[in-house]
């Protein structure tokens, strides 16, 4: 039974998400404001967040980036915000899906089982470790580790990282990166891409002005050489 908490100052919407969450089999834990969130996040063993942004004392992302400093499960932003810059924020700040209220239920609850899936199968024993050229990259883990020292990635800088090494020398467009790390389509997709990708090479490049490994193939996309 996975355990969610729904971050939101709107009794009447907790209300509607507790009962719907908790006839599809959910646990639901709640939280009114950003202190209280981030408390059950370290004492509570969590599956999920819902995240609503616009909260009293605490904003919504100054949440979502602190839970990211020591945690990767997956985290849903639900809010009446709708600016592409909001949902670009958002996304960079790695939150796993970003949804504007109003929203159907029937989408939300598809929404969590994909996230929780997607989750499953990144703790799932026995997946491979793989090595390119000074880099290891250990699915099982999520650890990566450049000339034996390990990286400090954030969850979405390792998951563009594992797109990229699996398809170690196809080009892969904006678009296409988009779609398998945040798994839905989305407006700035190309902005949110290259800002990932800027920091991984920061990370893995012996000259991230000069990158080898992460190629830019003009018109097209990227792609990784090892």
């Amino acid at each position: 039974m996975a355990r969610i908490l729904v971050v939101d100052d709107e009794p009447t919407l907790v209300a509607t998400l507790r009962f719907n969450l908790e006839r599809e089999g959910y646990q639901v834990i709640t939280a009114s404001d950003g202190g209280e969130a981030l408390e059950l996040a370290h004492r509570e063993q969590l599956d999920m967040i819902l995240l609503d942004l616009m909260l009293p004392g605490m904003h919504g992302f100054e949440i979502c980036r602190a839970l990211r400093k020591h945690t990767s499960i997956p985290i849903v932003i639900l809010t009446a915000r709708t600016e592409e810059v909001d949902r670009v924020v958002g996304l960079e700040l790695g939150a796993d899906d970003y949804i504007t209220k109003p929203f159907s239920m029937v989408e939300l609850l598809a929404r969590i089982r994909a996230c929780l899936r997607r989750a499953e199968s990144q703790r799932a024993p026995g997946s491979e470790v793989i090595s390119t050229g000074s880099l290891t990259v250990n699915l099982a883990s999520r650890e990566a580790s450049h000339e034996g020292v390990r990286l400090k990635l954030k969850p979405k800088e390792f998951d563009l990282l594992v797109t990229l090494v699996q398809n170690r020398g196809q080009v892969l467009s904006r678009e296409q990166l988009f779609h398998h790390v945040w798994k839905y389509d989305a407006l700035g997709t190309s902005r949110t891409v290259d800002v990932h990708i800027a920091r991984l090479r920061q990370k893995i490049e012996d000259d991230p002005e000069r990158p080898f490994r992460i190629v830019t193939v003009r018109g097209l996309g990227y792609r990784f050489t090892g």
